[in-house]
């Protein structure tokens, strides 16, 4: 077959080579040999590429599964089976004998060899779809050749220990000793079980975590800061756009696709990384509903052979099996799993089961007793999940289920003002950026963790007051290059008086008696 292919069929760019068939015995066949960029186009993005399998351009599979491919120009790979029924389908329509017609293909030739065809030319489809037509993020890598003894992921005498990955987060996260330290021992056994992988022909199992508190007690953050601090890959998924296969939404595969990409497209180091799983209250079971519940009890049963340990199809760039991308198979058995939520009203679910034994009599409890308990989420058991929702087989698969507290005033207090990047802090370093200092009082960060305690919802109402009451301050201090000081007082945010402001020079706007100098630079 003489070669057909042509660049803008310029006059002079003549083809000489025909296309040359490869062997049988060769790893793959390369059909852009007579093309006149052709070396070109092999060297083009091998750099980039050298790392990923190549990905048929027709059915999206990887080398991996579907075997040796066809190389096109423009780093175009389609597979052997693509290949032949596109060979077949069009033999199949020999239109006025054109396929078998020596005197045509005498012309084709001749036409070749003058400089092309007229008015002709050829859609790059490498253009359409970036380097050859599918990028890298939706293509995975290529496994290592095993040689000799296989060098182990991790080194066991590098693995952090508890206590120190434990004060790793208390430079982050104020309080929650018992939840960093459930977290900080299933880490460093993770890290064992990457590093070991057997041990005396003892499979260590895995022993995935369920994370209860009230919202803004930092959970996300906790495993948000875990995720800076370790070397394994670590992804965060959201359980609320979670639905059953075939509905509208996330397929349960997608919280795996987001590890694979944290691990760079690379399965075997994505088999041993850690999956946080936010929000998973929100795929409990919906009561008194008379429609399918896709995104409840279905998601919770889909999530069973993840929890357990699987091997999956996970699309590889995507959330969804249907987005035409390549997918891999990945092993779930060695991923931990840690699953958070808020639950709410499970507080309620456990007052009820506390207050069976309520009744009247000297010895008996009343039935207010739990009312003001602050730390009532502690007494949760396996009984109160399955009440609010979660089916046995789910809880049964999250063997670990601890709490977190919610903040007090103390806690709220130090989250302002301890933490390495404090809100405090964050606002000290803008206001530092126009040349002005920022200074708070006890007594102000007091009334702010009380009016955080009286809005309910964590630390997270912390930052919302600041905004409310510095926003006048961050409008004018760019109007006034004198200012040199700001200080934050309690009057000024209970809403009954302003802030105390230092200039530069000698003279002061108020309260002489009680504010110290800044001398100009």
């Amino acid at each position: 077959m003489s070669d057909l292919y042509k660049e803008n069929g310029e006059a002079g760019d003549t083809t000489e080579d025909k296309m040359k068939e490869k062997k049988d015995g060769e790893e793959s066949s390369d059909l852009t040999e007579g093309h006149p960029d052709a070396s070109a186009t092999k060297n083009a993005g091998k750099s980039d590429n050298k790392d990923y399998e190549d990905v048929c351009f027709v059915c999206r599979r990887p080398e991996s599964k579907a075997g040796r491919m066809f190389k096109l120009p423009n780093n175009i790979c389609v597979c052997n089976d693509c290949m032949h029924k596109t060979m077949e389908t069009v033999s199949q329509f020999d239109y006025q004998g054109m396929l078998n017609n020596p005197q045509l293909q005498n012309e084709l030739d001749q036409l070749s060899k003058q400089g092309g065809f007229p008015n002709i030319s050829f859609v790059n489809l490498a253009d359409l779809r970036g380097d050859g037509g599918i990028p890298n993020k939706q293509k995975l890598k290529k496994k290592k050749k095993k040689e000799g003894e296989q060098e182990p992921v991790l080194n066991i005498r590098n693995i952090p220990a508890p206590h120190k990955i434990k004060a790793s987060l208390d430079e982050y996260v104020v309080g929650q000793e018992q939840a960093k330290k459930v977290i900080s021992v299933a880490v460093y056994n993770h890290y064992k079980r990457v590093a070991t992988g057997s041990m005396d022909n003892i499979e260590i199992e895995k022993s995935n975590m369920l994370m209860i508190g009230p919202t803004g007690c930092g959970k996300t953050y906790l495993v948000k800061t875990l995720a800076r601090l370790l070397d394994v890959p670590l992804a965060i998924a959201d359980a609320t756009s979670l639905t059953e296969a075939g509905y509208i939404g996330d397929d349960i595969e997608s919280v795996v696709s987001k590890l694979l990409a944290a691990a760079d497209n690379d399965v075997e180091k994505a088999e041993s990384g850690i999956i946080f799983i936010d929000e998973i209250d929100k795929i409990a079971k919906k009561k008194q509903t008379n429609t399918r519940d896709v995104s409840g009890e279905s998601v919770q049963q889909g999530m069973l052979k993840l929890l357990e340990g699987a091997e999956i199809e996970v699309p590889v760039g995507a959330n969804s099996k249907n987005a035409m991308v390549p997918l891999a198979t990945v092993n779930t058995r060695n991923i931990l799993f840690i699953c958070g939520g808020a639950f709410p009203d499970l507080e309620e679910i456990i007052k009820q089961r506390l207050n069976k034994t309520a009744g009247i009599g000297f010895n008996s409890e009343l039935r207010d007793r739990y009312d003001k308990d602050k730390d009532i989420l502690s007494k949760v058991t396996v009984e109160d999940i399955r009440k609010f929702g979660m089916i046995p087989e789910f809880i049964g698969r999250l063997p670990i289920v601890f709490t977190l507290k919610g903040l007090t005033k103390e806690m709220m207090v130090k989250v302002l003002k301890e933490p390495r990047n404090a809100i405090l802090k964050q606002y000290q370093k803008l206001l530092e950026l126009d040349e002005v200092k920022l200074e708070f009082t006890e007594e102000s960060l007091e009334a702010i963790a009380d009016k955080a305690m009286e809005r309910d919802t964590g630390a997270r109402a912390l930052r919302s007051i600041i905004e409310e009451f510095m926003l006048d301050i961050m409008y004018e201090i760019p109007k006034d290059d004198n200012i040199g000081r700001v200080t934050i007082t309690k009057e000024y945010i209970q809403g009954t008086g302003g802030p105390i402001i230092d200039i530069r020079s000698n003279q002061i706007l108020e309260n002489p008696d009680h504010l110290k100098q800044i001398s100009g630079e």
